[in-house]
């Protein structure tokens, strides 16, 4: 009963939280723009996990057959956990479905453990409500299906709370905690990271500022940001440095997506495509409760300055956040999109709604900053505002149908499987000709004759035996990427893609044992390094934290 009443907040979110994804363990595949390309994403990242690549590149099936380094590129996390899913019977469809039902509570309980750190027990229980039921949220589990926004939602209020927690205890064990965190919203959403990485380097200089001992602060901090991306490094820096390896990466124009006004401030529901300015477009509303939450932080902000609140700062930091990502969502904000570097990596400005939600949940629970000595009046506040979140909400916490169909339906079809799983099938390497059919065999003569014999062929590793009657030249029907490496007898020989972008290779006459196997390049080892030596260097911190814990 003891550990009841010390878990009942979050116990109230969980159950909250529930009924705005309980429509994800439902039978069948909600429609929605990504969730059938993440099926075949599942699938494949799963087929080369069990041969035995534990960090895969490659999409061997995709790209009619030819494969393709899609998660060279793609944030890995969501398939490793729908890959854990699957190790236990699910099916990628379920595992799809159980993942976002798991981020989005993950996503209530962190974002109240942060925001009670400033609202307390009731202001954090709001602030996360307010979170889970925000329109945007509900367009990302079931109208975008973007698994990975989803998981990156839920991992930004993490590591808000472990850095407040370590600048306020001072406990380093929070600081590791902060790093994690921080490696898995990369892991979860690239773009999304990079989105959250810029606010989050404010939001530091905030708590830092209102430190006395500055400059330990900060190199911890600056410590935390290298376990962060050193704990990541493995996925983000070839992703970054390849990336003139592979074209298709940056198709939509950042300028052609801002939403209007009405848009943002109006509610409505669509499951249509960005940018279509058709009936059914996308919904881009920042949420009736939320900007109820707005309005209400503008009469506590007054509020707070009258009675001069120790939280105003937080407050102010917040609702200025929130003004000005609601101006970069508006074409007038185009120069800056057009000037700052990197801002039209975001793809789409109404994809700052990441932010956004954040902002105003946060906001949301300001009011219990005021110190309302009656208890009655604290709850009433509480329910009422949860109340108006949950009547403005929960009618879009549902799909507009299911469809019934099994892992197969998707595996199987070639306007699932033979494409690049990308918009348009517009993503590929550089080298590769797109109009290029399947072939029926995996390795043939380009030049010269004899006979093929297959070994053990695996996703990325390829054993054969050629008896070549003179001296030949084999192609392999797979794209050429670096990483591809050729071994005849035992030794590397060179190769290069043909001019269809397909790996071929020399082979001299007789019989000879050849091995293909995709192997880490100069910049992937430099990552695996960093990464492989952060992850030691973390648990031993993680370890001597506890033990010195456990000591005292």
């Amino acid at each position: 009963m003891t550990l009841f009443l010390k878990l009942k907040y979050v116990l109230l979110v969980i159950l909250i939280t529930y009924f705005s994804v309980s429509a994800m363990i439902h039978k069948g595949l909600p429609p929605s723009h990504d969730g059938e390309s993440q099926i075949v994403r599942f699938y494949e990242f799963d087929k080369v996990l069990q041969d035995g690549d534990i960090f895969p590149c490659w999409a061997p099936d995709l790209n009619q057959g030819f494969g393709i380094p899609l998660f060279n590129y793609v944030y890995p996390f969501p398939n490793y956990v729908a890959s854990f899913f699957h190790l236990f019977s699910f099916s990628f469809i379920d595992a799809f479905k159980l993942s976002m039902f798991f981020a989005a509570i993950m996503g209530g309980i962190f974002f109240y453990l942060w925001s009670k750190e400033f609202w307390g027990n009731l202001g954090g229980l709001v602030s996360s409500i307010f979170y889970g039921f925000s329109p945007y949220h509900f367009v990302d589990l079931y109208i975008r299906g973007s698994i990975g926004e989803v998981w990156a939602l839920a991992f930004f209020p993490a590591f808000l709370w472990a850095y407040t927690k370590f600048v306020k205890s001072k406990q380093k064990i929070f600081l590791v905690f902060s790093s994690i965190f921080l490696a898995l919203i990369v892991f979860s959403h690239n773009i999304l990271a990079l989105m959250f990485f810029i606010f989050s380097l404010s939001y530091i200089s905030l708590l830092v500022y209102k430190e006395k001992n500055k400059k330990i602060l900060i190199l911890n901090t600056l410590c935390l940001i290298f376990l962060g991306l050193g704990l990541s490094a493995i996925f983000w820096l070839p992703a970054i440095y390849e990336t003139k390896y592979a074209t298709g990466l940056q198709i939509f124009d950042v300028t052609s997506h801002f939403p209007d006004l009405y848009q943002l401030l109006i509610p409505s529901w669509g499951s249509g495509f960005s940018g279509t300015r058709m009936q059914n477009e996308l919904s881009y509303q920042i949420g009736i409760a939320n900007l109820l939450a707005i309005f209400l932080t503008t009469i506590v902000i007054f509020l707070q300055i009258k009675r001069r609140n120790k939280k105003l700062p937080f407050t102010l930091f917040f609702y200025a956040c929130f003004i000005f990502v609601f101006f970069l969502m508006l074409s007038v904000s185009k120069p800056i999109w057009q000037t700052v570097p990197f801002m039209n990596y975001f793809q789409f400005p109404w994809r700052l709604l990441s932010l956004e939600i954040l902002f105003a949940s946060f906001l949301s629970g300001s009011i219990f900053s005021l110190n309302i000595k009656s208890r009655f009046v604290s709850l009433f506040f509480a329910v009422f505002l949860i109340f108006i979140v949950f009547i403005f909400g929960i009618g879009y916490a549902k799909p507009a149908y299911y469809m019934y169909r099994d892992d197969s339906y998707y595996i199987s079809r070639s306007n699932f499987i033979d494409g690049t799983n990308s918009p348009g099938n517009v993503f590929n390497t550089i080298w590769m000709n797109g109009s290029l059919k399947k072939q029926k065999n995996k390795i043939a003569f380009a030049e010269g004759n004899g006979k093929i014999k297959l070994g053990v062929m695996k996703s990325t590793n390829y054993n054969f035996n050629v008896l070549a009657e003179k001296n030949s030249k084999i192609i392999i029907n797979t794209a050429y990427f670096p990483g591809w490496t050729s071994f005849i007898d035992g030794k590397q020989v060179g190769m290069k893609p043909n001019r269809d972008g397909l790996i071929t290779f020399f082979v001299p006459k007789g019989e000879h044992d050849i091995m293909l196997k995709f192997m880490n390049t100069n910049i992937r080892k430099i990552a695996k390094i960093w990464s492989l030596i952060t992850i030691i260097l973390t648990l031993v911190m993680l370890v001597k934290l506890s033990y010195v814990k456990i000591k005292r």
